[in-house]
């Protein structure tokens, strides 16, 4: 080993061909390029957390400190009649700091599918923004647009991949295909489970009040929408980590719809408004 450090050969350059050694460099370089460069359309999903030991927090003793993010948010879904409803606020905290009140916690995957944001923002985002482009590349391969199913297992997969690496993610994936509506609901663990009515976040226990009160499978859609608005904003009204903006959305056969943007104060007052 001495000689062939001496004369600046190594194990792969002796036992290797030529040929093996030269596929090995390339694929190197193909992969750290393609990790590095997030611009690169077609980049490798890289690992999101490989840094974190070089900045963990240390006490006065020199100690680390495990990094401890605090968040909150409100998200809530359901299936009905009508298709899927979906609802968020749009406020982003870090503890007591509120961070943002414009927060956008839905992702548009697809024409036909979105995702929810609930835990890190960072962590969701990155991710909903992968899937966006596995989902793409599944239809230029197979001409065909892929199912939730299978965007919710490929979504379970990548996650389950970085188990205990520290991701903070509960997200839910709503989407129409051509087995009908389906939600989904993705944690950081990579379970993943279908249903029918999911609400995520630190407000999600007075959300699921709200729902558990008006949700009924044969409700119209404007009742739909309404009651995801009224089940956010009793949320939010509650739940200091959740505020800003309710957003909704509706997904239907036709592919999702925007239906509107509220803030909570000018909720606040028409509700108040017509209780009197």
């Amino acid at each position: 080993m001495a000689m062939l450090s001496l004369c600046g050969l190594s194990d792969d350059t002796l036992f290797k061909s030529k040929c093996e050694v030269e596929e090995n460099e390339a694929f190197e370089t193909f992969r750290s390029d393609n990790t590095v460069n997030q611009m690169n359309l077609y980049s490798l999903p890289g690992n999101p957390v490989e840094n974190m030991r070089m900045i963990t927090a240390r006490d006065t003793m020199g100690r680390p400190i495990e990094l401890n993010f605090h968040h909150g948010t409100t998200t809530l879904g359901f299936l009905y009649q009508g298709g899927i409803v979906l609802a968020v606020d749009s406020r982003a905290t870090g503890g007591q700091y509120i961070g943002s009140q414009c927060m956008k916690k839905i992702v548009e995957i697809n024409d036909f599918m979105l995702g929810t944001l609930a835990g890190g923002a960072a962590d969701c985002v990155y991710w909903d923004r992968v899937l966006s482009k596995q989902c793409r590349l599944h239809e230029l391969r197979n001409k065909e647009r892929i199912s939730v199913t299978a965007a919710s297992k490929i979504m379970s997969n990548m996650i389950y991949y970085y188990k205990g690496y520290g991701l903070s993610i509960g997200m839910m994936l709503a989407g129409y295909d051509k087995n009908g509506p389906s939600l989904f609901y993705i944690d950081n663990d990579g379970s993943r489970t279908p249903g029918k009515v999911f609400s995520v976040g630190s407000g999600s226990i007075y959300a699921f009040g709200v729902l558990d009160s008006g949700y009924k499978w044969d409700l119209t859609d404007e009742e739909a929408q309404k009651l995801g608005q009224r089940a956010i904003f009793h949320a939010t009204h509650r739940d200091a980590y959740s505020g800003g903006i309710v957003r909704v959305y509706h997904i239907t056969k036709d592919g999702w719809k925007h239906i509107k943007n509220e803030d909570c104060d000018e909720i606040f007052d028409r509700v108040k408004n017509e209780a009197k």
